[in-house]
């Protein structure tokens, strides 16, 4: 199982911040390194405030050089699909090929409010959404002048410049938990799918949804699963590092990776025989680079 370690920068986070965790996912042996794409803290006071995610990435793909970078995930309302299909294939020209793309609908209205960001209903932004997954694959994919003609987005004669690396183009990540629109999308259009933060009753039930609909388009994709970690070498380390990002061991044992090594590897162990063949480990204290250290020298040899 490939482990990546998932920041969540928007709960208070320097460009500094980040870099040293990056540098520390790279340097111990983790698959990537991931964030979220949010301008706008979730509970708390956001200390610094975010950051911007694909500016971030941009400065963290000249700074490192084996680990793969990307979100989860870019909420569409933040960046009209253009654009967007700009800056990812640059970070991942600037990245020698390393870049992936999370891409959701948004859900945070806050943070629209906050920075004036529209923010349509859930059916418009899932209508956009679509649009969207097929106006960047298309760009990163044409030889020649491309164009478009959906509802929400028109494109005329489009260079469809600059080309990423990775072709057609970089991995696109979906996630979410919807019944019928999510597991469509999902298997049309995504690369990988994962759930976030569930159980895994939970994550075996939304696995299947998109192994069905799979059946359906014809094509796989990788399944992977987010979880929050806070392991320890005993109870008094896990106990610990779970308080100090406003949680409880007996939460984090139950609703994520809590635990000591051998509690954290046998759940992940369960994900796995679930199908998940990817974790995310979502990393808030980005200071306490001994907890990579010992995921990596105690938990990775065991998977």
């Amino acid at each position: 199982m490939d482990l990546r370690i998932f920041t969540e920068p928007q709960q208070g986070a320097t460009y500094d911040d980040l870099l040293r965790v990056a540098k520390a996912t790279e340097d111990l042996g983790f698959d990537a390194f991931f964030r979220s794409d949010h301008y706008l803290t979730i509970g708390g006071d956001g200390g610094v405030g975010s950051t911007d995610a694909w500016v971030t990435l941009a400065g963290l793909a000249r700074e490192t050089s084996r680990i793969r970078l990307g979100t989860l995930v870019t909420p569409g309302t933040f960046r009209l699909p253009g654009p967007l299909a700009i800056s990812v294939a640059q970070v991942d020209q600037m990245s020698g090929g390393r870049v992936e793309l999370g891409l959701g609908a948004g859900w945070f209205d806050a943070e629209h409010t906050a920075y004036g960001i529209p923010f349509p209903s859930v059916v418009e932004r899932f209508d956009r959404l679509e649009e969207q997954l097929q106006v960047v694959r298309g760009l990163w994919a044409a030889d020649g002048p491309f164009s478009f003609a959906g509802e929400h987005y028109q494109l005329t004669d489009s260079p469809a410049l600059p080309k990423p690396v990775q072709r057609p183009g970089p991995p696109v990540v979906m996630g979410g938990f919807g019944a019928k629109r999510t597991p469509r999308l999902a298997a049309t259009y995504a690369d990988e799918y994962n759930v976030p933060f569930a159980s895994v009753e939970d994550t075996v039930a939304a696995f299947d949804r998109v192994r069905a609909a799979c059946a359906l388009t014809g094509r796989t994709v990788v399944l992977s699963t987010a979880q929050t970690i806070a392991v320890g070498k005993d109870d008094a380390e896990v106990a610990r590092r779970a308080e100090a990002i406003g949680q409880s061991a007996e939460q984090l044992r139950k609703h994520g990776l809590g635990g000591t090594v051998s509690e954290v590897v046998d759940k992940l162990g369960q994900l796995g025989e679930a199908g998940a063949v990817r974790a995310y480990l979502q990393t808030f204290d980005l200071h306490d680079l001994d907890h990579l250290e010992l995921i990596a020298s105690e938990v990775v040899p065991q998977l």
